[in-house]
């Protein structure tokens, strides 16, 4: 992944069942080279009740999905794009299709 993609940004999904689906990254596991993704790859997870009279509940949460999968939106052309990345002055992170910084 080699930041490629960074919390806070805004990406697509482009494979899965969630093909098409827009989010911001909540978490990046860099090592297992995966994205936590607001609103894409929803589980049910079953939740047990905690004190007594209160009920179990079933809640919808995110999981990671595989960096590969998804693609970041750039700020100016506002597109999936891929990333470069240009090192004179710092390492930043630069849209292949615009030109633009991230």
């Amino acid at each position: 992944m080699a930041g490629r993609i960074k919390k806070g940004d805004t990406v697509f999904v482009i494979s899965g069942k969630d093909k098409g689906r827009e989010g911001k990254v909540l978490k990046v596991y860099p090592r297992s080279e995966r994205a936590l993704v607001e609103g894409a790859n929803l589980r049910k997870r079953h939740r047990r009740p905690r004190r007594s009279g209160e009920k179990g509940s079933i809640v919808s949460m995110p999981t990671a999905l595989a960096a590969s999968k998804l693609l970041p939106k750039c700020p100016h052309c506002a597109k999936a794009v891929r990333v470069g990345f240009k090192v004179e002055g710092g390492k930043r992170r630069v849209c292949k299709k615009c030109g633009g910084e991230f």
